[in-house]
């Protein structure tokens, strides 16, 4: 398989947008990222072959959420991670547009008990697909704003336009 990239300017900054090509020519999307995103690449690694059209979609739906026209992302995603990490990522996309839960809510909806909470948290942290899994949609458990790999400020922006509240 071909790793292919494209970036995009959004409300965020400038988004990476990687994914691999599969046999057929489809797209599967492996990381969304943000300038400046602990833990996460803001330029292409050598060998990423540079296709935006293979992102089409994948950019189309990214500029209807941030215009306020999209609520949930129907993209095929191939986040690399642990078994662990990814069954915390499938959680995060069953929480709705613009709501929000706990990081031992997430735990729960996961299969986790509530001792795994710091797990959850380090999980939620090394989301690749910023935005299209929504971490930016997990709060403490006393509701604070917690950490957000992209930063807090966009984290807040972000609930801000699911909320309605920046149109």
């Amino acid at each position: 398989m071909t790793t292919v990239f494209t970036t995009m300017e959004s409300p965020l900054g400038r988004l990476l947008l990687s994914g691999t090509l599969e046999p057929d020519g489809s797209l599967a999307l492996q990381s969304v990222t943000a300038p400046g995103q602990k833990g996460a690449r803001d330029e292409p690694a050598d060998g990423w072959l540079h296709d935006p059209e293979a992102f089409a979609a994948v950019v189309e739906q990214l500029g209807a959420y941030f215009a306020g026209e999209l609520t949930a992302f129907d993209l095929p995603l191939a986040p690399v991670g642990t078994e662990f990490r990814r069954r915390i990522w499938a959680a995060l996309a069953d929480i709705p547009y613009g709501a929000t839960v706990t990081y031992g809510e997430l735990g729960a909806m996961a299969g986790q008990p509530p001792t795994a909470v710091r797990a959850v948290g380090g999980a939620v942290g090394a989301n690749p697909l910023l935005v299209v899994l929504p971490c930016h949609r997990v709060l403490g458990a006393n509701g604070a704003m917690t950490g957000f790999a992209a930063g807090v400020d966009r984290k807040r922006h972000l609930l801000a336009l699911e909320r309605g509240s920046l149109f």
